[in-house]
């Protein structure tokens, strides 16, 4: 089945929840709804090339180098983007104009021993990519199960 979105009265993506609503609750519900809740994050995958840790965020129509923060903080990647969006329209009798504007975070936990000299990052068609290289496991690294002694 395709993912179809589900689309409010002023055409806006919505939640699927508030979209089981009549359309004056649902109205209500959105407008008192925190932003963070009402809109899912920025989607992010990652993955390894080899020894290659990739971490890709979907962040569209934003400036990197100005919206962009990534920083490598307690063993793990974070990334906050900062986005607004402003909106208007006039007709004959009426000036309406529409901003939203907010900070987005996401971190992902990255292996010991990360070189951070070796952290590179691209943004391409809406797209960030991080790289950072891996270091190889060590057996320091390795799963090891902990017996239980019976007292």
């Amino acid at each position: 089945m395709a993912d179809t979105k589900i689309l409010n009265q002023r055409g806006e993506p919505m939640n699927r929840v508030t979209s089981l609503l009549p359309w004056p609750a649902r109205e209500w519900f959105e407008d008192f709804l925190p932003e963070a809740m009402r809109r899912p994050m920025f989607a992010i995958e990652e993955f390894y090339e080899g020894d290659v840790m990739v971490v890709r965020a979907e962040l569209p129509g934003i400036d990197p180098d100005r919206d962009v923060v990534i920083e490598l903080l307690d063993g793990a990647l974070v990334i906050s983007a900062e986005k607004s969006e402003s909106r208007e329209h006039s007709s004959d009798h009426v000036h309406r104009s529409e901003f939203r504007y907010g900070s987005l975070t996401r971190s992902v936990p990255i292996p010991k021993g990360v070189d951070e000299r070796s952290v590179s990052a691209t943004y391409h068609d809406g797209v960030l990519e991080v790289r950072l290289s891996a270091p190889a496991p060590t057996s320091a690294d390795a799963t090891r199960r902990i017996p239980i002694a019976r007292a």
